[in-house]
């Protein structure tokens, strides 16, 4: 969609081959446009090669005007899957190698922001339907982040991870509302993607009869990263489908407020645990 009004829109994937074969049918559909679509080899997974990507991002351009952290996984394996770092797989991925990913990319977002007029520049960070996987009061529970002390199912993983992501969203947006970058977590629906092909055939067909076009799935990351009505303002507030601003379970209202402030600060305890995992390889 990006790219069929012209834009410039660069793919970040692991596989060259899948990126560059997504990127001829894209260019198929779309003879007329103006717009680039260009491959960017990104490994959420490997925390060690991650600073390359940026370093090559940054050789080509001086300015990111949105940032959609959508690349994931959905690991769901009854014994986790780990990361190169040892990391459980949908924690890895999603929360520690995209936070590394958008810690690196903050400096020209800032810097892109202050050339741009306001609510311009953004972060979308994709999370889910966290009202049914968040742990209560807390969102994430820090105290066995690694699954290495008791067995968690692994959509429960999975569920928790995204919660995750809506943690260092609101994290995020506190830090950088000051510098004019819009920061918004977003549930984009549940979709017909390939995310659930480790399922079984048996959750595969259950969840055929609860998904959405994955076009709709868009259209909640275009409001998010393009909507006039996401203003600075609105940075750090839940979007869900298919662009609506809205609100999260109650209970969790208090993770993302200091004990100063009557909450339980487990955003920034999360905050400040992945900035510890990721130090040595900014």
């Amino acid at each position: 969609m990006l790219y069929s009004a012209n834009g410039k829109v660069y793919i970040a994937a692991r596989s060259e081959d899948k990126a560059t074969k997504a990127i001829a049918d894209i260019q198929a559909a779309n003879l007329s446009s103006k717009g680039s679509l260009i491959f960017l080899h990104l490994d959420l997974a490997d925390l060690a090669t991650i600073k390359a990507t940026v370093q090559s991002f940054l050789s080509r351009e001086e300015k990111l005007h949105v940032l959609f952290n959508n690349a994931g996984v959905m690991s769901v394996p009854s014994v986790p899957d780990r990361t190169p770092q040892g990391y459980e797989m949908n924690l890895g991925v999603n929360n520690v190698g995209t936070f590394l990913l958008t810690k690196l990319l903050t400096p020209i977002l800032v810097s892109t922001a202050q050339t741009e007029s306001p609510g311009v520049v953004r972060v979308v960070w994709v999370s889910s339907t966290i009202d049914l996987a968040a742990a209560k009061n807390v969102g994430v529970p820090l105290d066995d982040l690694e699954y290495r002390k008791k067995e968690v199912p692994g959509m429960n993983r999975y569920g928790l991870s995204k919660t995750g992501n809506w943690l260092h969203a609101v994290e995020y947006a506190k830090l950088h509302k000051s510098d004019g970058v819009v920061c918004v977590p977003v549930n984009p629906g549940n979709l017909n993607s390939e995310l659930a092909r480790e399922h079984t055939r048996f959750m595969q067909w259950i969840l055929s009869f609860i998904v959405h076009p994955v076009y709709l799935g868009a259209y909640s990351l275009l409001f998010a990263g393009l909507s006039p009505v996401v203003t600075v303002e609105k940075s750090g507030t839940f979007i869900w489908p298919w662009g609506r601003f809205g609100t999260v379970r109650q209970d969790l209202v208090a993770a993302t407020k200091s004990e100063t402030d009557g909450g339980n600060g487990n955003a920034k305890k999360f905050w400040d645990w992945t900035e510890e995992q990721v130090e040595k390889y900014v």
